[in-house]
């Protein structure tokens, strides 16, 4: 006879408990996953920047902004304080060298040159009494010396005609001895007078060019003066345009003060602000590249400025050839200076994966284009537009260059 077989029934309970368990080992799995880095990402290809990894010619270079300055630049310094008088001329006005720009007037230094001139009159007034009675002293000394020299004449005439009579008896001896002595005396006197007239003549010498010489000085201080006050004339150094120009009539300007500028419209050069990090690697002659209506131009490092404020130090460039048509100044330019020679290298594009990655890694894309997943890489120079790629991708490579910052710890792109 048969017997019945009666069904077990599950409680409720028991199902619960089963539930629970099997929700706690998911749970562990997806942990387990998502720690040991098998973690995807669904990403949609039209959001996401694909490039291919490409050998080419590459360049290390920076980009940094300039400013368009003049050629030459020259400064308008008050070389003397005054009140300002006359304006000649307006703020951007051409000038040519020499032309007069404003009057300043100062009376204590008009004053100053009135009473240097008044000097000047003075010395010469009695440079010119000195010298007439050092020359009316000399006609009196060669006066003198010719009286001595006659007296000599005579004394000697009479000594050797007393001689020859002496020796032939004609006078006596009393006669011969006088008229010796006489031309003995006569001889010292001569002497005497030779001596005189030459102190004299060297004395006047000395005279005269000392007072020559303190007539040079004063006449060098006049003139000194006379060039501080056409100083009271402020004209233009070079031939160009004036800018800047800071003055009013009636306005008081100390000496020093800076007035404006002068500069020269024949050419242009760019000053250039470098982060202070390239400053070993910057250097005159260094060439730059800027892009002007659709054309490139090249520039020169003609000048390196090494004081660093706020961590930029600035260069000094000009146009190589051509200048661009319609530069102005104070225009700003982009410039891309080159740090290296051209050279052959792996190049990836640029893009915001290096503020995630550091150029550390990279998500490279699988052969089919389906995903793309982590590959270690190492980066070595870079341009405005690609990072040179020392190891870990090959030409041909598709990588993804934009942002990861919303990836989280994603180890693999699922491309859709």
């Amino acid at each position: 006879m048969d017997v019945p077989i009666q069904k077990k029934k599950i409680s409720t309970q028991k199902l619960l408990i089963g539930l629970g368990i099997l929700a706690i080992v998911a749970f562990i799995i997806y942990v387990i996953m998502q720690t040991s880095g098998g973690s995807k990402l669904n990403v949609n290809k039209e959001r996401i920047s694909i490039n291919t990894v490409s050998k080419n010619v590459f360049q290390e270079n920076i980009p940094v902004n300039g400013i368009v300055l003049p050629i030459t630049t020259i400064y308008l310094d008050a070389l003397e304080g005054g009140r300002v008088e006359e304006k000649f001329v307006e703020d951007g006005a051409i000038l040519k060298k020499g032309e007069p720009i404003l009057r300043l007037s100062n009376t204590d230094l008009e004053l100053s040159l009135i009473n240097q001139e008044t000097s000047v009159y003075n010395l010469l007034t009695q440079m010119q009494i000195s010298q007439n009675a050092a020359r009316q002293n000399t006609i009196n000394r060669q006066n003198q010396f010719t009286d001595v020299e006659n007296s000599l004449i005579e004394a000697k005439r009479v000594y050797d005609l007393n001689k020859r009579l002496y020796e032939k008896g004609a006078v006596g001896r009393m006669d011969y001895e006088s008229s010796k002595n006489n031309y003995d005396y006569q001889k010292e006197r001569m002497k005497l007078a030779k001596q005189v007239l030459s102190e004299d003549s060297i004395s006047t010498k000395l005279e005269v060019n000392q007072a020559q010489s303190s007539y040079s000085r004063t006449q060098s201080a006049l003139e000194l003066m006379r060039k501080k006050v056409g100083d009271l004339v402020v004209k233009a150094p070079i031939d160009g345009q004036l800018t800047s120009l800071d003055a009013e009539i009636g306005q008081s300007i100390t000496k020093g003060t800076r007035l404006g500028q002068v500069d020269v419209l024949s050419g242009y050069k760019v000053r250039v602000d470098i982060d202070e990090h390239y400053i070993s690697r910057i250097y005159t002659g260094q060439i730059g590249t800027a892009t002007l209506n659709n054309e490139t131009y090249t520039l020169i490092i003609k000048k390196v400025f090494t004081q660093v404020n706020n961590g930029r130090f600035q260069v000094d460039m000009q146009f190589e050839g051509e200048v661009p048509e319609g530069i102005r100044r104070g225009q700003n330019l982009q410039i891309r200076v080159a740090l290296s020679a051209e050279k052959e290298a792996l190049l990836v594009a640029k893009g915001g994966f290096f503020q995630k990655t550091g150029g550390n890694w990279i998500f490279k894309v699988s052969d089919d284009g389906n995903s793309a997943y982590k590959v270690n890489i190492r980066l070595g120079s870079q341009n405005t537009e690609y990072y040179e790629v020392l190891e870990g991708l090959n030409p041909g490579d598709k990588v993804v260059t934009s942002s990861y910052d919303s990836y989280g710890e994603t180890e693999e792109l699922i491309l859709k």
